[in-house]
């Protein structure tokens, strides 16, 4: 089987998508080391600081289902620049309310407008390339998306040096605007008129009830988002946990948080770098597995009171483990779903979040979250995705190992290269028939079958 060549990819390009899918974890991290400030200024328990965080998980889901089915009918650009100028007004007005209640639903409608960011870039990606090509792009730009969870709590830290935690949301706030002004004179369009949706919000529900019955793509979707769950409970618990547990510094714990933004950067690199030895799949089905013992060492070490070192140590290492599933998840779920990418990454994201939403907020169930806590609800989402996995992985195997040119008797020779998107070591994800691997399972905007044009690997530079 012939190989086409790859697709050059743009760094500009992929720096500007990275800095708008950045925009979620800055939402998130940037002001975790000033929980306890917040609570304080607010006259708020812990718990109730603790639940902003759910709420703009909440709003980042309810935001991502939303947008995403927008962005399919409608095209990307558009609904992506109306979400970060109405990010900009959310981020300004946080910084000014002095009500828990209020910041809550900030919150809500701040995590509501970041998801344009996140699922429009990974609609864009899908909307460009191909095939392997989609993991090699979603790990370059993991490698970006990696800075700002190493950066934002400890932006967040040197910002409480100079101002209280309202400079936080004031930082934001300029964040989203730069970013507002550069997408508007930078980014195209990359959904085509003739590939949008049709039908209005009917086709719109259409599109999700097929998503949510295709059980490959569900338990996928669920997999990764139990995993991500693990994710957010660190995310919720680690400043508790670290600050009032361990009693570190805000700056102390900013290095920490750090170390697993590292972590999980230096992961999805690795995993960049394995594809096309090894497919998606088989990555997946490997660190889940890996991230399974290290988590359920960590909750062991947490009840045995391990000494601290061992416990971050542990802790760094399972997070490195999502840096692996983050661009593997995606691609192998949008892989298969081309003709509503901007639907299916929305749905992705959302069961992502949405159960982030959930389960982040176990942790404070009897009080001030703790190790112990923190590390057993990380171990118990992870063994979830592991069970989950198994049953992901029995649709694996009934699909064919090789994708054969001499089944679709339409290609020629000459036409290899343009209408097979991926080589011979093609993720089984790519080739769950000989029709989409051959550029012939594309569809229409109204949902028909294309048959005529070839599924080339197009280049965004």
């Amino acid at each position: 089987m012939a190989r086409i060549p790859a697709a050059r990819v743009s760094a500009g390009f992929v720096l500007l998508l990275s800095a708008l899918t950045a925009v979620g974890p800055l939402t998130f991290d940037t002001y975790l080391a000033a929980f306890p400030q917040i609570a304080a200024d607010l006259n708020a328990p812990a718990a109730a600081v603790q639940l902003t965080i759910a709420a703009s998980l909440a709003g980042l889901a309810l935001g991502q289902l939303t947008i995403g089915s927008i962005s399919d009918a409608f095209g990307r650009r558009r609904p992506l620049l109306a979400g970060l100028g109405v990010y900009v007004v959310v981020s300004v007005a946080l910084s000014v309310t002095d009500n828990i209640t209020v910041f809550t639903g900030l919150r809500f409608v701040q995590g509501f407008s970041a998801a344009a960011g996140m699922v429009l870039s990974m609609a864009i990606v899908r909307d460009r390339y191909e095939g392997l090509a989609v993991s090699k792009v979603m790990a370059r730009l993991m490698l970006v998306v990696g800075v700002a969870p190493i950066l934002a709590p400890t932006i967040g830290a040197q910002l409480l040096r100079f101002g209280s935690w309202r400079l936080i949301f004031v930082f934001l706030a300029v964040v989203g605007a730069t970013l507002l002004v550069v997408a508007t004179f930078a980014l195209k369009e990359s959904l085509p008129i003739e590939l949008r949706r049709t039908g209005g919000t009917r086709a719109a529900l259409r599109t999700y009830r097929d998503l949510l019955t295709d059980l490959p793509f569900l338990g996928l979707a669920l997999m990764s988002a139990f995993y991500l769950g693990a994710m957010f409970t660190y995310v919720a618990s680690s400043t508790f946990v670290f600050q009032d547990g361990f009693g570190m510094s805000a700056q102390q714990f900013g290095w920490v948080f750090a170390g697993g933004a590292v972590a999980i950067t230096v992961g999805s690199q690795i995993n960049g770098a394995l594809v096309g030895r090894f497919t998606p799949e088989q990555v997946l089905s490997g660190i889940v597995l890996v991230g399974l013992v290290l988590s359920m060492s960590l909750f062991a070490t947490t009840l045995a009171d391990g000494p601290l070192w061992l416990v971050v140590t542990l802790l760094i290492l399972t997070l490195g483990t999502a840096g692996f599933v983050l661009p593997s998840a995606p691609a192998i779920a949008l892989a298969t779903n081309p003709h509503r990418a901007g639907s299916a990454a929305a749905l992705l994201g959302a069961l992502q979040f949405g159960l982030g939403a959930l389960i982040a907020p176990l942790t404070s169930i009897g009080g001030t979250p703790t190790a112990e806590t923190m590390a057993g609800v990380m171990a118990g989402t992870i063994l979830v995705s592991a069970v989950l996995l198994l049953g992901v992985r029995r649709s694996w195997r009934r699909v064919p190992n090789a994708v054969s040119v001499e089944a679709d008797h339409a290609v020629s020779p000459a036409q290899t290269d343009a209408r097979i998107p991926v080589a011979a070591s093609v993720t089984v994800s790519a080739r769950r028939s000989t029709a989409s691997a051959s550029g012939l399972g594309r569809r229409r905007a109204d949902g028909s079958a294309r048959t005529d044009e070839p599924d080339a690997v197009p280049c965004p530079g």
